[in-house]
This record gives C-alpha cells, structure tokens and sequence, in this order.
C-alpha cells in the first residue's frame, strides 16, 4: 500500500494514497462533519439528477437550473482549508496530495458550516434543538407549546442531524421552520416514507444505485432544492427491494422502519433468525443457496443442530410467520430451503467436527429423543464421556415411532443419528428408569451429572361412556405401532377425536390404511385448531372431513362394539383468562355413525419412573419443574428437557432445549459451555443485489407434492422437495433484511470521555450531580444522580469491573438530572443502560 504524508491541524499523518481528505482524517481519528457523505457511498459532489421523480402520486420534474448541469454541491459542513488553495474545499470530495497541508477547524470554516446548517435547517424541524428544556424531553406534552408540526420527529435523540447541529452550533438567526405539506408515505409495505422530514442528501439515492445496484429513487432539482423520490408512483413499481438499506443510511427521520422497536432492532429486522429457537442463520443460508452454495449452505444450518435433515422435515417453522417478506406477499418458504440445502449436503462441515480430549466426567443421558441426543451430542463433543439409556430397542424416541414416515423417512432420520452416534455415544437400550437402574444407581456407576429426556410417551386418556369399549384406540399408541411395522386391524369407518397435529396424523395414517371414511371432530373452531394449517389443508385434500367444535359427549355400542358417537357442540374453548374451559351446549347434539374411534387429545409425560427418585419436583401440570435459565431440577446435578418440561412442544424446542441441557452440564462438570460451530467460514457479503422489475411480485414457490392417487395407498413422502430451479427462485425472493446491517456505521461527533482512573476521579469536585459510566467500548452502562460525585465514580472504581470512562454533570437537582440523563439514554436506544435495568420503563 503506498503512503504519503500531510499534514492536518499541525500534526504530520502518513496515510494511504488514493483517499479523501475526509477519508484521511476519518483515519487519523480526526473528526469532520458531514451528512451527505457515507463511507460505503461515493461522494454527491457533481451527481446529476434524473428527468422526475414521484412523492407519492405528485411528479416532480428536474427543472434544469444550473445545477443540473454542474452536479451537487453537497452539504457543504465538511469543509476544510488546504494550503495553496483558494476558499474553502469539501473534504469529501477533494483527493489528498503529497505534503497537503490542511485545517479541519479555523473560525471561516466554523462560520461557513454554521451557514450551510442553517439553511439546512430552514426547511427541516428543529424547534427542540434549540429548546431550553431539549434534555430529557420525550417530545409530548411540550412545556412551550411548539406546534407539533414545528417539533423534531420521533428519533430525536439518535438523531444524526441533531448530534451534527449540536457539534457545529445552531445560528440564533436560524429561522423558523414553516411546514412546505409534503408527501407522507405509511400505506406502503415496510417503511414509511416522510418527505418534509428529507434534507436532500441523497444517501438514500446513492445507497440504492451505487451500494444494492436497485435504482428505485433518484432526485431532481426544482426551485433551487433537491428533491429526493422514488422513480415511480410506488416502490412496487419503482422496482424497490425492500432491503431497507435506504433506511439504514438516512440521517434524518425521512425513512423510517415501520413497527420496530429500536432497542429491539436487529431481532425484529431479521426476524427469521431471530424466532429460530436454535438461532440458525437463516439469512446466511438462503443467501448462499442463491449462490449455488449448497454445500455451504448446509453447513450453516448444521452449525446449531445435530439434526438439521430432520428439521428440514417437520420443523413448524415459526419464522416463516415472522418473515417480513410476508408483509409484501408470501413469507420466503425457509423450511424448505433448508431442506434443499439438506438434501444438496456434500459433507463440507465434517472436516470441521473435533472431539474434545477426555474431562474425565460422565453424563448419563435417560432417552434418545431429540432433546436427549441433542445434549448427549454436544456433551460428548465436549469431551464428556456420554451414555444413553433408552427403554426401547430403537432410537429416535418419537421421531422414530411418533410420525409418520409420509412426513419423515426413516432414512433421513438415520443420516442425523449415523452422524450423532458416530462421535463416540455409548448407547444402552432396553433400559428403563425405575425398573432396571434408579437415578441413584446410576450416581453409585460414577456419572457425574444426569439428563431426563423422557418426553410425552403417554396418551392422554378421555373418561366418557363408553370409553372402554372394543375399537377405541388411542393416537399415540396407534401411531407407534403402525411406525414400528406391527399390523393394526382397522375398520372402514373411523372417527379421530382432537384437533392437534398428532390427531392429522392419525387420520391421514387411516386413511393409508384403506379406511373408506375418516371423520376428525374437535372442540376447537376451524380457526382454533392447534394443528399447523398446511397439515390441516392436506387433510382437507386427501377427504378427510373436520367437524370442528364439536366433542364427544358418549359412545354407544351395538353387540358390544362400538357403533356411533354423540357429540355436543362446544361454544368456546377459552375463558377471559385464556385457561383452557370449555363451555358446551347440551340442547345441540348431534351422533355419527361409526364402527371404530381413535382418540388423539394430547399427550403425557410418564412421571410413574421417578417415583421416590430422590424428590424431583414436580409442577400441577404434571411436568417435571427446573430452571429456566440451566434446566437443573431442584437437585443438584439433575437436568430435565424436552416435553418432560415444557408439554406440548415442538421438534425444534426440544433440540434447543438440549443444546441448552448440555451448557449447563457443562458448566456444572467445570467447564465454559461453549459450544459453537463455525463449519464454513463467515465471506464478506456481496452488497450488490440488482434490479428485477418483478420483484415485488414473485410469489412463493409451491412444494411438489406426491399425488393424492398415490397418498392412498403408501406412505411415500408427500413432500417431494424443491429442485434446484424452483430452490433458486425461492431463495431470490429474499428481502435480504440482515445485509443492512453490514453497512459502515457513520463516524458522529466524539465524546469528550474521561478515563476512569484514579487521577482523573480525584479532580471531580465532591458535590452533587449525575454521573454517567461507560464500559471499554464507550457504551453508556450506568446513569446515577448523587449527593456526591467523587465518592460516587470512586465506589464505580472499586467495584465494577466494567467501568473504563466516566463524564459528569454537576447539578444540585441531582436526581432531575439522573432522569434528563436517563430520558435521552432511553430516546436514542429504547432501553436502560445495563446498570438500571432494575428500573420501571413506565416511569419514563
């Protein structure tokens, strides 16, 4: 890299050639303001504006003044003096030279930055910057009756504009701001758009043209301003990504994220990784399917689980309600991307797998259902040494024996436990707690601590006339031994009791079986049913009739076999408490005809295995209670996951819960609980993403699915899965929501902190006041008033070991400051710092 020297404010800087002044000073961690420029962005100087653009449905048209021709001046704040130069230059534009020689902050370039903020603000809200009592307001109520058209906007307090204006200073001849009535955007997807609030920087324009490639908003001249807008009525038809870089870069409230929590941000815009209980990054992997990186792609996903073939089968993808392409159409099908990604797996990570040397600890893992093998897994990686005690001959737990292969083959199911058993597990079945070895027994084998996965094995049982007649079957039992290979005899008309997933799979299993007619009734109301809606519409496809709201009342039989059930119609489920309280109408009933019923109401854990097991508390629901941040019992060196814990729930809570089972058993047995997996590592992304005219109308690419003439009869999988087009289509639909946050952050004012030490603390005077405390990264952790601020930033000295920085503020009122100090905090974060968290939001 070739260097040269120059020289700024009197200091003498070697820095890289080819770069900016303001670039150079930016390095050299001198600051210059600046709100047209961005790091990522090239400069607006001499940027030509477009024929029109749209505020709404208004056009405006460039009018050809004399700046369409010279191009754009720029905000004109980041001005410097260079030697040998006349006038003033803009150091985002102006390119160093060997020997420069420059000045960053002589009164003429005060001055003329003054002027240049002034006009800006002229056409933009400012009332509260220049407000006596701006510290700590929350904008409503106004103690001087600003028109609430003349206030700043909502972000006040993480402002850009704001923290800029209070760095150069605000004229006192700044005059009033008058509202122009522009456009106001909110019934678009995503973001709202208010042009009053816009200065003309184009940051938004040059981020969608330069950095994304999109070209969905440009600018114009008219009347001597810049007029920023989109290059058609709509974003829709302006070609809009809704990637939201535009937002990202804005220094204004002119773009805003709608709906979004700032102390939230990050999760509610990339939602989908967020809502993952495993964290997986969903983002990541869709990106690299888009760019046939499949092996890397599974990769990825196999980072945060041991069984990622699995859930590429029946994860209930929760994300997918969350994804925010839902707001423009379809949500992007994530679920089957990561099955795609699954099924294209070439085995890139397992080079990247490592076995952990020998801690000398033994853990004992009681079942081998998902929750379990997920703990024992990552335990064994560790370095523990690891067995599992399963009660049956198989493993899998209800994986295996609870749905059905239609759903989940056996054979993607074994790849996930080939791979799992493949680290060094040992593996005793036929074992079952309480009959063959206790909990005690197992701490007299050595183990050092124990990990109860025993699930929800038990069918929960309905009490009704007529419930012990032949031809009742119950849904889990019946699943079991179909997926075990047992013969089942059944009849041709049946009847499912429940409205749940496990009930969908017992009814499509009939149906397989050669059963003519299979009825499925429950209390719940069609839009009430806890069966996920694509499970309940292949129902509905392969002719399985629903009677929702509607349970059994009693079940008569004709020679000692059942022959029909009556139902009673169920008003509601719920009461005002959301407690699960059924109310019936006993004058309408109604009976069917039938001559076998299956009940599927739920499941149950089997606590009847610990009985006397050294006092495990167990809760009213009849659950197994632990921690919630281990998951240890109340008995030191037991855990409990999976539904033994939390009943009913899902694959992927149950993985989650043993990925957290085995940090905290970690951590008991001595260690760290680390536990992540880099298996690919993480590229630069490509920021580009290009225009596609089309884009906002791409729908969801459907899975193929097996005929419903072949569902009939086998129990094939009836998702076939994407091949790579439909894969590549899908993934492209993406909004790609994370890339924003891989935007350069812009360079604000410094902060004028003091180093927490000794020195510096004895020089604060011991009087009243509020002291803010910060951490290495000049984070803000504690705001506190005080009677007196030596001996206050003195105990933060002694004893928190976080502390780095401090500012303080002396004020008799101390405790008025502490909440004006706090007010701000919260305005520009949405939250408290860390070391006032113990404070009611409310109050603020």
């Amino acid at each position: 890299m070739e260097t040269i020297s120059i020289t700024i404010n009197g200091t003498k800087i070697d820095t890289k050639k080819g770069i900016t002044i303001l670039e150079a000073s930016k390095n050299a961690g001198i600051y210059i303001p600046s709100l047209c420029a961005h790091p990522d962005l090239p400069p607006l100087i001499g940027m030509k504006p477009i024929e029109f653009v749209f505020q709404g449905n208004t056009q405006i048209k460039n009018d050809n003044s004399i700046f369409s021709s010279q191009g754009h001046e720029g905000c004109q704040l980041c001005v410097v003096k260079v030697e040998g130069i006349e006038g003033l230059s803009t150091s985002c534009s102006t390119m160093i030279e060997e020997g420069m020689i420059i000045l960053t902050n002589t009164s003429e370039i005060q001055a003329l930055r003054r002027e240049k903020l002034m006009q800006i603000l002229s056409t933009h809200p400012h009332a509260c910057l220049v407000c006596a009592q701006r510290e700590g307001c929350s904008r409503e109520p106004c103690s001087p009756n600003v028109p609430v058209e003349e206030r700043c906007c909502p972000i006040l307090g993480r402002c850009e504009l704001q923290k800029i204006a209070e760095n150069i200073g605000i004229r006192e001849d700044t005059p009033r701001y008058i509202p122009r009535g522009r456009t106001i955007i909110e019934d678009e997807p995503l973001f709202i758009r208010n042009y009053e609030l816009c200065i003309g920087c184009t940051r938004c324009v040059r981020v969608c043209r330069d950095l994304r490639g999109v070209e969905a908003l440009g600018f114009v001249y008219s009347n001597g301003e810049t007029i920023v807008g989109s290059i058609a009525p709509t974003l829709k038809e302006s070609g809009c990504k809704f990637c939201g870089a535009c937002v990202e870069v804005c220094p204004t409230g002119a773009l805003t994220d709608k709906d979004i929590l700032w102390a939230e941000r990050e999760k509610q815009l990339v939602p989908c990784r967020d809502t993952c209980p495993l964290g997986i990054d969903v983002p990541r992997y869709i990106r690299l399917i888009a760019e046939k990186k499949y092996a890397e792609a599974a990769a990825v996903v196999r980072e945060k689980t041991p069984f990622p073939s699995v859930l590429g089968r029946v994860c209930f993808h929760d994300c997918e309600i969350k994804c925010r392409r839902n707001q423009i159409n379809e949500p992007i099908a994530i679920c089957a991307l990561k099955r795609f990604a699954m099924d294209h797996d070439t085995e890139l990570w397992k080079s990247q797998i490592k076995i952990g040397s020998s801690t000398g600890k033994k853990v004992a893992v009681i079942g081998s259902g998902p929750a379990g093998l997920t703990a024992a897994y990552y335990l064994r990686r560790i370095g523990h040494s690891v067995t599992v005690f399963e009660t049956n001959s198989y493993m899998g737990g209800m994986l295996r024996v609870g749905i059905p292969e239609y759903r989940l083959p056996r054979v993607v199911l074994q790849k996930d436990l080939d791979h799992i058993l493949s680290t060094g597990i040992d593996i005793q079945t036929e074992k079952l707690i309480g009959e063959h070895l206790s909990l005690d027994d197992l701490k007299e084998q050595g183990f050092d601590a124990i990990f109860l996965a025993i699930g929800a094995q038990n069918t929960k049982k309905l009490e009704i006339e007529g419930s012990n007649l032949p031809n009742i079957l119950w849904g889990l039992d019946f699943l079991k031994e179909i997926n075990l290979g047992k013969e089942v005899k059944i009849t041709e008309n049946v009847i499912v009791i429940g409205g749940g997933n496990v009930a969908i799979d017992v009814a499509l299993t009939a149906k397989r079986l050669g059963v003519r007619e299979v009825q499925l009734t429950c209390l719940e109301c069609r839009e009430e049913m806890p069966a996920h809606e694509w499970e309940i519409q292949k129902a509905i496809d392969e002719g399985i009739t629903l009677n929702c709201s509607w349970g059994p009342k009693k079940i008569t039989d004709m020679d000692g076999k059942v022959s029909e059930v009556e139902l009673i119609h169920c008003d509601s489920i719920f009461d005002e408490n959301n407690k699960f309280n059924p109310i019936f109408d006993e004058k309408n009933t109604k009976s069917i005809k039938t001559d076998m019923i299956i009940m599927a109401i739920g499941q149950i854990p089997d606590l009847s295995l610990l009985e006397g097991e050294n006092k495990i508390k167990i809760s009213t629901e009849g659950l197994i209670q632990t921690k919630e941040e281990t998951l240890e019992t109340n008995i030191p060196g037991i855990f409990a996951g999976g539904e033994v814990v939390i009943n009913p729930g899902s694959v992927v809570d149950a993985i989650e819960m043993g990925r957290k089972a085995a940090t905290s058993i970690d951590k008991y047995l001595g260690g760290n609980g680390e536990m992540e997996d880099i298996f690919t590592e993480k590229e630069v992304s490509n920021p580009f993403l290009g225009r596609d005219e089309n884009f906002f109308d791409k729908s969801r690419s459907q899975m193929p699915l097996l005929s419903l003439k072949e569902r009939q009869s086998s129990f094939n999988e009836i998702e076939l899965g994407f091949d790579e087009n439909l894969a590549l289509e899908e993934a492209n639909r993406c909004l790609r929501c994370d890339l924003r946050f891989e935007i350069s952050p812009v360079v604000l004012p410094p902060q004028k902190w003091l180093e927490l030490i000794t020195d510096n603390v004895l020089l604060v005077p011991e009087t009243e006041g509020a002291i803010q405390v910060l951490n290495e990264n000049q984070e803000i952790i504690l705001i506190q008033g005080t009677p007196n601020l030596r001996l206050a930033l003195e105990e933060q000295l002694k004893t928190n070991i976080k502390a780095c920085y401090f500012d303080y503020d002396e004020d008799p009122m101390y405790t008025k400051r502490e909440s004006e100090l706090l007010q701000q905090f919260m305005q520009e974060f949405g939250r408290f710092p860390e070391g006032n968290e113990d404070l009611d939001d409310d109050l603020f």
